[in-house]
């Protein structure tokens, strides 16, 4: 069984460190990694302004989602529990939201609000038992709740295997012509715990150089 990898990516070198130690267990990524160049470490802050964040870039283009979070970020205190809260559905007209989205973020907020969300501490979790935690509460499913925490707190051992452009990027690169499915990405990124989630970033930055555009608006 391999240890579990020794820091969280909070840093350029842990990504780097990472990223090393991953083309040592897998030499087949070398060549990507030398096609793509740096992978830079990409994180967000941690909170209902993270969450909000990713739920926005659910199921719509990164340029969609970068436009809806602009003018979210843009009201005042929209990125706190409290402020989204005050603004309601009427004050967020005009943002981009759908509804199921307002839904989702609504809710957040108000568990947040109460206390019975306690995200720093599922952010302490091992990563399995912190995705369970999250994906309990209505609105996050799996590509959420892997995504705020590899984003949000560095969790260094997550491969969101349902991602588009995960799977075309892997699919490029290893298995050209054929894109595999979530199922079929868990079994290949296996091989690369205890660093998937800088493998993660790796194949996005591949997705990003060869197909000119980005995986993921974060």
């Amino acid at each position: 069984m391999r240890a579990a990898a020794p820091h969280r990516l909070t840093t350029q070198e842990a990504v780097d460190l990472h990223l090393r130690q991953l083309i040592e267990l897998d030499p087949r990524l070398r060549p990507i990694h030398d096609a793509v160049g740096e992978v830079p470490l990409r994180s967000r802050p941690a909170g209902f302004a993270g969450l909000a964040r990713i739920v926005c870039g659910q199921q719509v283009s990164v340029a969609s989602a970068d436009a809806i979070w602009r003018r979210l970020e843009a009201l005042p205190a929209a990125t706190t529990p409290a402020g989204f809260l005050a603004l309601g559905e009427r004050g967020l007209q005009g943002v981009g939201l759908s509804q199921g989205k307002y839904r989702t973020l609504a809710a957040l907020a108000a568990v947040l609000a109460a206390g019975e969300l306690d995200l720093p501490a599922i952010e302490a979790m091992p990563t399995d038992a912190a995705i369970a935690a999250l994906t309990r509460h209505k609105g996050i499913g799996p590509w959420t709740a892997e995504i705020y925490l590899m984003f949000c707190a560095g969790h260094p051992d997550i491969f969101p295997a349902g991602d588009i452009a995960l799977q075309k990027a892997v699919g490029d690169a290893l298995t050209p012509g054929e894109y595999p499915d979530r199922t079929r990405l868990i079994g290949i990124a296996s091989a690369w715990a205890p660093y998937r989630a800088s493998a993660a970033l790796l194949f996005w930055r591949f997705y990003r150089t060869t197909r000119r555009r980005d995986g993921v608006g974060l």
